[in-house]
């Protein structure tokens, strides 16, 4: 089975040496996507805001590579605090308001760019 790596202009290009997503037959394996606004290179906002700007990367990467967050069967959350687990969630809530796919939480001690969530998704394409 060849892999293919997946890259989306619409999302913040890799801040380290990996790709932001690489398809292998019809699964689609994503790096962890911070709150990056592509266009800025920024990271800004409060949780919730941070969220919504993590989704949008992986919406978008997810895309690049002809699927939508519909196909995603898999999501790992890594939060820098759970006391913005209700407000991360909400948001969540809002790109995944169907059959969701399963997911972990997690708290760690800090992330890239200080950011305040990360999150990475794994795809069942054409399923």
């Amino acid at each position: 089975m060849e892999k293919e790596i997946i890259n989306s202009g619409k999302a913040p290009k890799a801040i380290g040496p990996y790709s932001q997503a690489v398809k292998a037959g019809n699964m689609l394996f994503t790096s962890g996507q911070l709150p990056i606004n592509p266009v800025t290179g920024e990271v800004t906002g409060d949780i919730a805001t941070q969220t919504r700007q993590v989704l949008e990367n992986l919406k978008a990467i997810v895309e690049a590579a002809g699927g939508s967050l519909a196909d995603v069967v898999k999501a790992m959350v890594f939060i820098t605090d759970l006391s913005g687990f209700a407000a991360m969630n909400s948001v969540y809530t809002e790109y995944f308001p169907v059959k969701p796919p399963a997911r972990s939480t997690v708290e760690i001690s800090g992330l890239a760019k200080n950011a305040l969530v990360e999150i990475e998704v794994v795809a069942l394409l054409g399923g």
